[in-house]
């Protein structure tokens, strides 16, 4: 039996052992009690509380708008919904860069407030500092390599990146240096598959992956997008599970039909 089934609880504990055992991990987003609900109750093993709500909920073009305050209210909202899977909160953009003492502080804050499980932090060395400050407070950390949105001006893109040798470099050293200071596991996004693969032999926390092909220990997509309720993005790594956008609006024109024509409601939907 494989270990998710088997499993009251996800834990940082239980996705190290899945790693062991070759099972692979799922991830999704959420941002709301009743999608957390949902996606929970149907087995998934990580709930991340994305900084990307900035995008789908708030409608920005990035996501570095979105505040401490907002994180924390989705994410509380969230870990209500949730019995099962493991609750990872993003820290927003201008929390944790450059300075370890606010970093602590913003992270205390999202556990203290909303109950989660764990924070997720973009990059490599240059947040090594606020990670093991972090982890010092006993409080779990994930980390994100790769595609890092949050550094979307200095990219200038959002093409695949660690491409070329020295990039790859500094994310296999940046790897190992999230591993050492105690990050319980790593996501990796947009970068070659074959880069993903070797990182992930390479150390021994969990590597998640969003466009780092097959051969990592878990997979993670934004729930807006797998579900097609996002429809203007459309990257190679993305698989949409339905069409969310256009079953809502079949009910919709539905729903207005019914209300102009006198349908709705009926003898039956009355009192």
């Amino acid at each position: 039996m494989s270990i998710h089934q088997n499993i009251k609880r996800i834990t940082t504990h239980v996705l190290h052992e899945m790693k062991l055992r070759g099972e692979k991990i799922s991830m999704l987003t959420a941002y709301d009690y009743s999608m957390a609900r949902i996606i929970d109750g149907a087995g998934v093993d990580v709930i991340l509380v994305g900084d990307s709500a900035s995008n789908v909920m708030a409608g920005n073009q990035s996501t570095l708008p979105i505040t401490l305050d907002e994180m924390i209210y989705h994410a509380r909202g969230v870990v209500r919904g949730c019995n099962r899977a493991l609750v990872v909160v993003d820290m927003p953009f201008g929390t944790y860069q450059g300075n370890s003492k606010e970093a602590l502080a913003s992270s205390i804050r999202i556990m203290k407030e909303t109950g989660a499980h764990a924070v997720k932090l973009e990059g490599g060395q240059e947040i090594s500092e606020s990670v093991i400050r972090i982890l010092s407070a006993g409080i779990p950390v994930m980390g994100h390599l790769g595609l890092t949105p949050q550094s979307i001006h200095k990219f200038g893109t959002y093409v695949v990146r660690a491409k070329s040798e020295e990039e790859a470099a500094k994310l296999v050293d940046d790897a190992h240096i999230l591993e050492d200071a105690g990050c319980f596991a790593l996501i990796l996004e947009k970068i070659p598959a074959k880069l993903a693969c070797q990182v992930t032999k390479a150390i021994k926390i969990p590597v998640i992956g969003i466009g780092a092909g097959p051969n990592v220990d878990g997979q993670v997509l934004v729930l807006h997008d797998m579900l097609g309720i996002t429809q203007e993005f459309s990257p190679r790594f993305l698989r949409r599970y339905h069409n969310l956008d256009a079953e809502i609006t079949g009910a919709v024109k539905n729903y207005i039909t019914d209300v102009k024509s006198l349908d709705f409601p009926n003898q039956k939907e009355q009192y």
